[in-house]
């Protein structure tokens, strides 16, 4: 396959941001619009209330599916994020998924997930969601200790948390995914391998472990300094990493992805959309798509997204030029166990520039970092993915010149 042909490929995949959030995290930098802690109780939107900043979006976000370009092939994945998806009334994640299918279709076995957080939804708003074709649950657990949520600015607390999950149980979500952080200030290795066991003992089909990144603008970006107490040392995050790693897979899940965990047959088949780096449309505030080989990401403010939406949603951006396409294929590529084909590789990018990747990575093969295993080339499980930035600002750094 030729660079060129990469602009051909159709999307099949979804992004859909709803922005919406009762508080901002600490911790967080993503596009959301604070509706505060009273319209986040489920008792508001089972009386029938709703709010008219939510239902202006929705409409904004209805409209701009319905003239977005449709390439014909119908929805294998809808992804919902956010924001706190699960502010959404069950008539109003309806609209939005009525409108998708009216304009690309939706094909048989689609995976539709959705972010929620515990303590925004009460049984029949969970009930409406699955019967509206939701199949896959991210629960936005992030800590099992109160004091560490209260420290993130978390808006629930762990008895929410046991209680957002009995609902899920009750439904019987096909697929259940549980969220976690380490790094989080003042958060112990006891406090980890507690928050890991009881993980375990829930038991869902998917687990993903971030670790908190301090992003400049958001709270934790005033407060602490990288590396400065009370955050962990850079020693403890990786014992958090490494316990993370052996807790999860000795209990029978697969460390598919840098961050991500599953049981066998529970991979997140949406987001696998971007690690293998395939095209996906994308709509809402700040949400980002990928078709034709042009990245392109919305406004992130509301005043200025609906102004672009009144302007005719132009998306308006080059194509990746080969050179970048190449550095973002690596970089989403390595995060997969089973990495990159190096015959696809070599297909699109030519031998030259796969030879020159092999020169750059054969520290690394020495190391036990990297391996290339089936003409596929990855990163070893633990080390290689502990310190992929480090092999992927190696590589930037040699093919960017």
């Amino acid at each position: 396959m030729s660079h060129k042909d990469i602009a051909v490929q159709v999307p099949s995949a979804a992004y859909v941001h709803i922005p919406f959030c009762r508080r901002r995290c600490f911790y967080c930098d993503f596009p959301v619009f604070v509706v505060g802690d009273a319209y986040g109780e489920p008792s508001y939107r089972s009386q029938g209330k709703t709010s008219g900043t939510i239902s202006q979006y929705v409409e904004a976000l209805c409209h701009e599916i319905g003239i977005s370009p449709a390439f014909g092939q119908p929805l294998e994945t809808i992804f919902f994020g956010g924001g706190t998806p699960s502010l959404l009334s069950t008539e109003q994640l309806q609209c939005i998924l009525t409108a998708l299918e009216k304009r690309f279709g939706i094909a048989a076995g689609v995976e539709i997930s959705m972010e929620m957080d515990p303590g925004t939804y009460d049984l029949a708003q969970i009930a409406g969601y699955c019967s509206a074709g939701v199949n896959r649950v991210s629960l936005g657990v992030q800590a099992f200790q109160d004091e560490l949520l209260k420290i993130a600015g978390r808006s629930h607390s762990v008895n929410d948390i046991f209680a957002a999950i009995d609902l899920i149980n009750q439904v019987e979500i096909p697929e259940f995914s549980l969220d976690l952080i380490s790094g989080l200030p003042h958060q112990s290795l006891v406090q980890w391998q507690d928050s890991l066991t009881k993980a375990v003992e829930i038991a869902p089909t998917h687990i993903s472990i971030y670790d908190l990144t301090i992003e400049p603008g958001t709270a934790f970006g005033r407060y602490y300094k990288p590396g400065d107490n009370p955050l962990p040392t850079d020693e403890t995050t990786v014992q958090m990493y490494q316990q993370a790693q052996k807790v999860l897979t000795g209990a029978g899940y697969e460390h598919y992805e840098i961050s991500n965990y599953a049981k066998p047959g529970h991979q997140c088949r949406h987001n696998r959309v971007y690690w293998q780096n395939l095209p996906y449309y994308a709509f809402g505030m700040g949400a980002a798509s990928y078709m034709q080989g042009k990245r392109f990401t919305r406004p992130r403010k509301t005043k200025e997204y609906y102004q672009w939406l009144e302007n005719g949603a132009v998306i308006d951006c080059e194509v990746t030029p080969p050179a970048e396409e190449l550095l973002e294929t690596l970089m989403l590529g390595l995060r997969l166990a089973e990495g990159l084909s190096l015959t696809v590789l070599v297909e699109k990018f030519g031998e030259g520039k796969v030879e020159e990747i092999k020169q750059c990575l054969q520290p690394y093969f020495e190391k036990g970092w990297v391996e290339v295993v089936g003409k596929r080339l990855r990163l070893i499980d633990p080390d290689g993915f502990l310190f992929s930035n480090v092999v992927l600002a190696d590589l930037f750094e040699t093919l960017g010149e």
